[in-house]
């Protein structure tokens, strides 16, 4: 199968790529040679431009493209238009952001996405990012009709992460010593791991799968996480839990400080149980926890000495935090 991948060398679409290179598709990437540039010219035909100005260096045909780098839905639009008759399938990587909350258990893909007041805004921020997202879902709707699939992950996790929104755990808790997690031991989170991601969508490929899909794993509790990722790195940690109250009075914010984790109240109060039963029913498969985070540990390890962590506390920070929720 000829696939074009729009991105490919980050994160996401980078194990896209090498999936679909192992089961042997003829692969094209088309990017800006900015990430990880030579990464995958011995095994794809890479195409280097910018997809708003520079799509008319894609001559040729393929049975489908898989975009994962589209934000803002006018430029999703010129590249939907731009391959529509060249190519057979869309498929965009879109997000559980898009939903307009999460009030309720089990939302799926049927619930009510969020909007823009000015969809022409394309400042992406954490209030624009689902809403635009949704938008650039809709526009390969309309030019791709029946012959798109809408993939919506939840938070994204393993080897290559250039984010860190869940690497952060397995670093911390491996140092050992008092470890601030958040809420209490049961609170419940949802991961995908990116190579469950880049199977399902390549498995969908394979079948002619079309429509839309959360893709995200079954609820799991933090503990279940924090637990797992002291006995692979064979730490020493303690878990000192805090409080919501606690994190809220001190500025502690959820999925930046406290990766993975966002309280479960209010409109968020389903956003770890999203149902999952359509990508289940569809072939979605997991890999074992315990391999995730041994994974995520080496290729961490491999980073240069000195790697400052994007997401999640501050040494100083944490100390800080762990004194006062000791005398509280």
């Amino acid at each position: 199968m000829k696939i074009l991948v729009l991105g490919g060398t980050r994160f996401v679409g980078r194990h896209i790529v090498t999936l679909a290179r192992a089961m042997r598709h003829e692969l094209t990437i088309f990017n800006r040679n900015q990430s990880n540039p030579g990464l995958f010219r011995r095994i794809a035909t890479p195409i280097h431009g910018n997809r708003e100005t520079d799509l008319d260096k894609l001559k040729g045909e393929w049975d489908v493209v898989i975009d994962t780098c589209g934000y803002l839905p006018r430029i999703v639009k010129k590249s939907a238009e731009a391959l529509k008759d060249r190519v057979g399938r869309y498929v965009f990587v879109s997000s559980i952001s898009v939903y307009a909350d999460f009030k309720k258990n089990g939302i799926n893909e049927s619930y009510a996405v969020g909007k823009l007041q000015n969809e022409s805004v394309e400042e992406i921020t954490g209030e624009t990012y689902g809403p635009l997202k949704a938008l650039c879902e809709k526009t390969v709707q309309d030019v791709y009709g029946t012959e798109s699939i809408i993939i919506r992950p939840g938070l994204i996790v393993g080897p290559h992460d250039h984010t860190d929104r869940f690497t952060y755990w397995p670093v911390r808790i491996a140092r050992g010593g008092d470890v601030l997690v958040p809420d209490r031991p049961d609170a419940m989170t949802q991961i995908i791991d990116a190579r469950d991601l880049a199977y399902f969508i390549n498995s969908l490929i394979l079948k002619s799968g079309t429509g839309t899909f959360n893709v995200t794993g079954n609820p799991i509790t933090l503990n279940t996480i924090f637990e797992t990722c002291k006995r692979v790195s064979k730490s020493d940690a303690r878990f000192k839990w805090a409080p919501v109250e606690f994190l809220e009075k001190h500025h502690v914010e959820p999925w930046s400080d406290m990766p993975a984790w966002l309280p479960e109240t209010g409109e968020n109060a389903g956003v770890s149980n999203v149902d999952i039963s359509r990508a289940l029913n569809a072939g979605l498969t997991f890999t074992p926890l315990v391999q995730t985070i041994k994974d995520i540990y080496e290729w961490e390890t491999e980073r240069p000495a000195g790697s400052e962590l994007k997401a999640g506390l501050k040494t100083a920070r944490e100390k800080e935090l762990l004194e006062l929720l000791r005398v509280q």
